[in-house]
C-alpha cells in the first residue's frame, strides 16, 4: 500500500483533518500564504509569468489537532513536513505520508522501543510498504502518553 499523492498544502490539510476526524479529533489550522510569509520557501523565485499558483504562491500551514496525545503538524511549501507527538519532533517527512503518520499514532501502532545498552528511546511510528519512522526521545520528554507505548 503507498500514501497517495497530495500535491498542494491544502490537499494535505484535508487529508490530516480527514484522519483526525475519523478518530473523533479536531484541529485549528494556521495558514500562511505568500513568498514573505512563509519560513521556508521554495528555492527557486518563480516566474512572473507562469500560470501556476501553487508556484507564484508558497502556502504552509501549523495544524494543532486535539486530544491526547498532543500532535501538531507543520506542511511546508516545497512539501516536507514535520510532526510534534507528546513533544518528540519528527522533522523532514514527506507531506504524502503525514495521513498515514497520524493514523499509526491514533490507530495504536506507535510505539516506544528502548534499548538498555547503549541507553536509547526511540517513538516508532510504522508507515505503509512496511516502514517506519523513528524519533529519538529524550527521558526528559518521556510522558505518560509515551510511557504506556512501550514495547
Amino acid at each position: 500500500m503507498s500514501c497517495p499523492h497530495l500535491p498542494t498544502t491544502q490537499a494535505a490539510v484535508l487529508a490530516v483533518r480527514e484522519v483526525a476526524g475519523a478518530f473523533h479529533r479536531t484541529g485549528e489550522v494556521t495558514e500562511e500564504i505568500g513568498a514573505d510569509r512563509v519560513s521556508r520557501a521554495p528555492g527557486v523565485a518563480p516566474s512572473p509569468w507562469t500560470a501556476d499558483a501553487e508556484e507564484l504562491l508558497p502556502h504552509e500551514a501549523y495544524i494543532e489537532l486535539s486530544g491526547t496525545p498532543s500532535v501538531q503538524v507543520r506542511l511546508y511549501a516545497d512539501g516536507d513536513a514535520s510532526v510534534c507527538v507528546e513533544g518528540v519532533d519528527c522533522p523532514d517527512l514527506d507531506r504524502d505520508v503525514v495521513p498515514a503518520f497520524l493514523a499509526s499514532v491514533y490507530g495504536g501502532l506507535a510505539h516506544l522501543r528502548r534499548r538498555a545498552f547503549p541507553p536509547s528511546c526511540h517513538l516508532v511510528v510504522p508507515l505503509p510498504c512496511g516502514t517506519e519512522r523513528r524519533a529519538y526521545v529524550s527521558p526528559l520528554e518521556l510522558t505518560g502518553w509515551l510511557l504506556s507505548r512501550r514495547r
